[in-house]
């Protein structure tokens, strides 16, 4: 500085030399870099306000929804950022002090089989324990299989007898289409019935009894096509937050109609990937877990046995890895039509992280688009993990 005839607009060496004496504790270094932390922050609030602002300015076609899902998903992703630096690390002591206060709050209140949230499938509750908190469970089968029926089934036990509120993401059908499959469902009356109006004496009653039950169930249903994993996450966050935030169960009704986040379609098998991993972050941000609908290959119809495999699951790579939960659904009478089991559904758990795999059998009443328990233990084969 001196050299280049500056040193006195700093205040000479008198002045550098007085810094040393200024140096901050090393004491409260913790507090200096929240305070580097939260401006860092606020600077990113700043720039983003900016960003929502012009996009509210110059809307360029947009939807006023879609610019609120946008605007709303930048912020918290601010917010989630934060909250990683946050987490950090957790320490052994500390984990296993909860682990044995869960396992004497299970104790104390009667060990039980299902720890999670109950399907209402007793033979897949015992299997599985339960649909577990954080937990991304994909659903895979062939059209006509019952993939959105046995989804929609799940959440009507969840919604009305488990009391817990249930959001459905349906981008295959409409909102209308399924509140008519979980009438008929619940109320066990034939869907064709229900489409034209001639019902029964006996099925006017039944559907009266079931408008009441749906009328104090918790579940919505969002029917907009084509979400990203960024409106999704959005949309079920905003509905967390009406009830303490967090969820009994979210329906991702299915994958692959999904779209990614960049406007780039062209590589699916890395939109898929993009998709699962941000339904996964959803469960673990809400603890609930998550049920996704996915398609199969069209290889299981070439081959003699047509129960569904992994290597079946479309773009299975990421779903696999993804997933901590994988289930198949085959019916032998929908390709058999002599088949020895009619009416009757396997529920393949080919993949299950933390427990068993195996299948357990259910029947299927077609004209109610309902999956039903057939005598326990009747069916069920597991094997150990």
């Amino acid at each position: 500085l001196q050299m280049s005839g500056k040193g006195a607009d700093i205040g000479g060496l008198t002045y550098l030399n007085n810094l040393a004496y200024s140096v901050p504790s090393a004491a409260n270094m913790r507090r200096y870099a929240e305070i580097v932390r939260e401006r860092a922050v606020l600077r990113k609030l700043v720039s983003v306000s900016d960003e929502i602002a012009s996009n509210a300015f110059n809307p360029q076609g947009k939807q006023v929804s879609a610019i609120l899902d946008e605007a709303e998903s930048k912020i918290l992703k601010i917010g989630e950022e934060g909250n990683r630096n946050k987490q950090g690390f957790h320490s052994m002591p500390n984990l296993v002090v909860d682990l044995l206060d869960r396992v004497q709050e299970l104790a104390d209140n009667g060990a039980e089989d299902v720890t999670g949230v109950r399907t209402g499938y007793f033979e897949m509750d015992s299997m599985t324990a339960g649909l577990q908190k954080g937990d991304l469970i994909v659903l895979a089968a062939r059209p006509s299989m019952g993939k959105t029926a046995f989804a929609l089934n799940i959440g009507e036990n969840v919604a009305v007898n488990e009391g817990l509120p249930v959001a459905v993401f349906s981008m295959e059908m409409g909102a209308s289409q399924l509140a008519l499959r979980m009438v008929g469902s619940i109320g066990r009356i034939n869907q064709q019935n229900l489409r034209t109006g001639r019902l029964s004496d006996d099925e006017w009653g039944r559907l009266s009894e079931t408008v009441e039950k749906l009328r104090t169930a918790n579940v919505f249903i969002d029917e907009t096509a084509a979400l990203s994993p960024g409106e999704l996450r959005s949309r079920a966050r905003r509905l967390a937050r009406q009830f303490g935030g967090t969820l009994g169960l979210i329906i991702v009704d299915y994958l692959q109609l999904m779209s990614g986040s960049g406007g780039n379609e062209e590589n699916r098998a890395t939109v898929i990937g993009e998709i699962s991993r941000g339904l996964k972050a959803l469960a673990k941000e809400l603890q609930c877990p998550v049920i996704a609908l996915s398609q199969l290959n069209r290889s299981v119809e070439t081959r003699p046995d047509k129960r569904p495999m992994m290597s079946d699951l479309r773009e299975s790579g990421a779903i696999e890895q993804d997933a901590d939960v994988i289930m198949f659904i085959y019916r032998d009478e929908y390709y058999n039509k002599e088949s020895k089991e009619p009416g009757v559904a396997e529920i393949i758990i080919g993949k299950q992280r933390n427990g068993p795999v195996g299948t357990v059998k259910l029947a299927f009443v077609k004209s109610n688009t309902r999956f039903e328990n057939l005598a326990p233990g009747s069916y069920s084969s597991g094997s150990e993990y």
